[in-house]
């Protein structure tokens, strides 16, 4: 009740006050901390307890299935080196089961929120650590590559500390330490790291890695870039359907996303060696270049395009233009006659117009803002 307590003030602000709202038992539980609270810590809860150890029981098992025959017994006897050390071979135990991460990942949120129920029952403190180790492995498997963490992933880390001090040590595990890599520079994946990554001894465990990375990478370019997004997403999707399906090796889907990943880089670096900002290489992907109809235009004229493009569709857009009809009317003639008047294929003019305007709502809010801010210092 302490624990919760705690846990309530950190995050106050969520709807409904308390952390066992993402448990769905508000009522019960607020119900059972008034109780407590008014007898002076003597009141009974709301909640059957012998109800919820039975319950804690019933997803403990499903966990310990889903863990069947490895042995984790390091996580409560090994120093803290060695928990950690464990934890690649129980995800690669783990990602080698058909649907085995997703299995997880429902498995041992139910038993967390069982848990939460259960405690202080001595039931429930016996199996701490196994759900502990749950719990770890979980977080490594269910790991972002970017961006900041979501309200439910403090939620999830506030449970976890419900359940054992031994986790804090440790906190979300990094997916790359735990699988003893150096961590990456993400944006470069360089060839040292991928060849480090297709060297480990846990497959399953490598395309995760690699999933993961490049996923990121992905989300990253689907803010700036929407044609490189498009086509990367595309390759990581096939590669990935054909590994779960069974289609294609672990072997051979690490060097499929090895190659994506260099490909990713190269686009990157081609964008640069062309002499183009990152939002005049957004339209220069955007032309349709991979087309060998667009291709016999060469760089340099694909690349006068895309500059042409970028100093004429932030001239004119605002942060509001795809909700004016006239405006966007305006905009496309401005494309249509910049592609005549470099020659581009009349029969492809039709496809890069649209995908050049979708570019261009993607970016135009940064642009318009960008606009009124130097206005402002004018």
């Amino acid at each position: 009740m302490q624990t919760i307590a705690r846990v309530n003030r950190v995050f106050r602000d969520k709807p409904g006050g308390l952390i066992v709202d993402y448990l769905g038992l508000a009522d019960e539980l607020r119900m059972a901390l008034t109780t407590y609270t008014e007898n002076g810590g003597t009141g009974t809860t709301a909640v059957d307890q012998e109800v919820a150890v039975t319950v804690l029981m019933e997803k403990y098992e499903v966990c310990c299935g889903l863990f069947h025959g490895f042995d984790w017994s390091a996580w409560t006897a090994g120093t803290p080196q060695q928990r950690v050390a464990l934890l690649p071979a129980a995800m690669e135990h783990i990602l080698a089961q058909e649907d085995g991460k997703e299995r997880t990942l429902d498995g041992v949120t139910a038993l967390s929120k069982a848990f939460a129920l259960a405690v202080p029952n001595p039931k429930a403190l016996g199996i701490r650590d196994d759900v502990a180790f749950f719990q770890a492995v979980r977080a490594a498997l269910a790991k972002s590559t970017a961006g900041d963490p979501r309200p439910e992933e403090d939620l999830d880390h506030a449970i976890r500390q419900i359940v054992s001090r031994a986790v804090s040590s440790g906190g979300v595990v990094d997916i790359f330490a735990a699988a003893g890599l150096k961590k990456p520079d993400i944006s470069i994946l360089s060839d040292e790291f991928l060849e480090e990554v297709r060297s480990m001894p846990y497959k399953n465990l490598a395309v995760e890695t690699l999933r993961k990375l490049l996923t990121g990478e992905i989300h990253g370019s689907m803010r700036t870039n929407l044609v490189r997004a498009r086509s990367f997403a595309e390759m990581l999707e096939r590669s990935i359907r054909a590994y779960q399906n069974h289609a294609i090796e672990t072997a051979q889907v690490i060097d499929q996303l090895i190659e994506v990943a260099r490909q990713m880089r190269a686009a990157q670096k081609k964008g640069q060696d062309l002499g183009l900002t990152d939002d005049e290489i957004a339209f220069y992907d955007a032309l349709g270049v991979n087309d060998s109809a667009v291709q016999v235009l060469g760089d340099a004229t694909l690349t006068m395009i895309a500059r042409e493009l970028v100093k004429t569709l932030r001239k004119n857009v605002t942060i509001d233009w795809t909700a004016k009809d006239s405006v966007k009317a305006q905009l496309r003639i401005d494309v249509k006659r910049i592609l005549r008047k470099y020659h581009y294929p009349p029969d492809k003019q039709l496809l890069a117009t649209q995908t050049i305007l979708e570019q261009a709502e993607l970016l135009c809010a940064d642009w318009a803002e960008t606009t009124q801010t130097d206005e402002v210092l004018n």
